[in-house]
């Protein structure tokens, strides 16, 4: 699971990325994702796909989208992803979807949340959008490179992190009555 910004310039020097030229960053993102994500895996992208939002775009985005790794490559839609992002081949285009593994559930958003489906149950919310912000909290986790060292990340790794945070202050004003989140009192 990532985030990505392909192809976008002026994300290098608003987020302090360490890459001479989007074509550059494209490449390292791309090579990073070979690292992780197998031929049999699926891939979530968390929103903000690409920055590109024309049809003189589309040529760029096609070759960019083909190079992705992965059996099923899944577009949870950020506000970067236009017309352009949203006609490539994608297995699914939403704006929310729940992933279930190894009997844990997930919920994506590009957007974080405060709360959402099976949250009392454990739960984790898994977003992007605000770059290197804010990591999250132990139930919401920012899947943005910006915050992974310009790797895509697992859910075992995303729970482990998430494991390690503090609770969202606000999980009290949301969830009334909850004294239990993920396994901490």
């Amino acid at each position: 699971m990532m985030y990505t910004h392909f192809g976008h310039e002026n994300i290098i020097p608003f987020n302090g990325r360490p890459y001479r030229s989007a074509s550059h960053m494209d490449s390292c993102l791309l090579e990073n994702m070979w690292t992780v994500v197998k031929p049999e895996d699926t891939l979530y992208i968390v929103g903000d796909f690409a920055f590109a939002s024309t049809a003189k775009d589309d040529d760029w985005l096609q070759i960019i989208f083909g190079q992705l790794p992965g059996a099923e490559q899944h577009l949870v839609v950020g506000n970067h992803d236009h017309a352009p992002t949203l006609a490539l081949p994608w297995t699914s285009v939403t704006h929310l979807t729940e992933v279930a593994d190894s009997g844990k559930t997930s919920v994506l958003c590009h957007y974080p949340m405060i709360t959402w489906n099976h949250a009392r149950k454990g739960a984790l919310q898994i977003f992007g959008h605000v770059h290197n912000t804010w990591t999250g909290s132990r139930n919401a986790v920012n899947v943005g490179v910006d915050v992974w060292d310009y790797m895509p990340i697992t859910l075992p790794d995303i729970e482990r992190r998430a494991r390690k945070m503090a609770v969202n202050k606000h999980w009290k004003d949301v969830e009334r009555g909850l004294r239990e989140v993920n396994g901490e009192h």
